[in-house]
Order: structure tokens, then C-alpha cells, then sequence
């Protein structure tokens, strides 16, 4: 309860203070671009349930049928302005409407795409058991993931048995010391890479 009270407190601020440049974006997206603003997916929440995850687009219109659902460093589907977008992680302001309807949350395992979530063996299915979050300590281990990804020759194969399974390792540990203040660690982490996090991830 603690946590949902934090989320929907938080949301609502960053949605009333963010809103100025919530437009913004959306119109440049509009201006620059053309097309729709937002993206909307189909992820993997609580329990297994499906939600529709919400961003601004930063890919082509269609793109999810034109190549994989990961992408690296130079991908010729990511728009001018999404480059921008996604290296600043403004891409992810949207998700504050799926933190206050109670999709996601702040922190938590990013929400993975229904075919990702198939392959999963029956102890990474247990990460489903967290709600998926706007970042998470993978998401701060693997800033750099598009560029690793860039240096692959499959990089949906490499996702799958690389990174995947050691963001779910890394959600199952953070789930065991889980507290309102690793939750405000990672978020300002997020915020300001500089700001140290202590976990038990890191130091594996």
C-alpha cells in the first residue's frame, strides 16, 4: 500500500509539473516527424496480465513489423528526434499515466513484449510476480544496451540469452531487499547517473 500511495502521489505530481513539456515534445514529435505522437504496445504486467505500455514514438510508424522488438545503436527505424528522445529517457514520460492507472509502477522489471515472456523458464516467470516499473537496476546496468546490442550479429538471439536473463536475475535480487528508499535510489540514479546506489546486484 505504501508503495502504490508513493506511486500515485508521485505520478500525479510529475504529470501536473511535467505537463509543459509533455506538449512540447508531442509537438515537435508532431512538427518534426508527422504521424502519431505516441506509441502504444501490447507488454507482459502483474501477474502475467497484458497492458498497453505508453511513449512517445521514437520509431517509424509500423516499425515493430519491419524488425526485431530490441534495438541498437544506429537502428534506421529510430527518428531523428527519437534518437534524442531515447538517449535522454524522455521517450518514457508517458508511462507516468501507466504508473497512476496501476500498469506499472516507478521501479520495478521492464515490461517485456508477449513473445520475450514465452521463452521465459519457470523461475524467470516468477519475476512476473513484481509490477513492471518505469526503470529498474538492469535499466541502470544496461544504459548502454543499444550499443551493445549494435556490435551483435543477431542482436534479438543476444538479447534473449544475454541480456534478458540477467535483467530478470537482477530484478529477483532487487525484489528480496525491495524498499521505498532503494525505489527513491534507483529513481534519482536514473535522474542523475552520478548519484551512488548501493544494492546487491552491483556487487555481484
Amino acid at each position: 500500500m505504501s508503495k502504490r500511495l508513493y506511486d500515485v502521489i508521485f505520478a500525479v505530481l510529475g504529470l501536473l509539473l511535467g505537463l509543459p513539456l509533455l506538449i512540447l515534445i508531442g509537438a515537435a514529435i508532431k512538427l518534426l516527424d508527422r504521424g502519431p505522437v505516441f506509441f502504444r504496445q501490447s507488454r507482459v504486467g502483474f501477474q502475467g496480465r497484458p497492458f498497453m505500455i505508453l511513449k512517445f514514438r521514437t520509431m517509424i510508424p509500423n516499425s515493430e513489423k519491419l524488425g526485431a522488438s530490441v534495438t541498437a545503436a544506429k537502428d534506421p527505424r529510430v527518428t531523428g528526434i527519437g534518437r534524442f528522445l531515447r538517449k535522454t529517457k524522455l521517450d518514457e514520460l508517458p508511462q507516468l499515466w501507466n504508473v497512476l492507472t496501476g500498469d506499472m509502477s516507478f521501479v520495478g522489471p521492464r515490461p517485456e513484449v508477449p513473445c520475450y515472456v514465452a521463452r521465459y523458464n519457470p523461475e524467470q516467470r516468477r519475476v512476473l510476480g513484481l509490477k513492471p516499473g518505469i526503470t529498474d537496476l538492469a535499466t541502470l546496468l544496461y544504459r548502454n544496451e543499444e550499443q551493445i546490442l549494435g556490435g551483435t550479429s543477431d542482436i534479438e538471439l543476444f538479447y534473449l540469452e544475454q541480456i534478458m536473463p540477467r535483467k530478470i536475475d537482477l530484478n529477483l535480487e532487487y525484489a528480496r531487499q525491495a524498499s521505498l528508499w532503494e525505489d527513491t535510489k534507483i529513481i534519482l540514479r536514473t535522474l542523475i547517473p552520478g548519484v551512488p546506489l548501493r544494492t546487491h546486484p552491483e556487487k555481484r
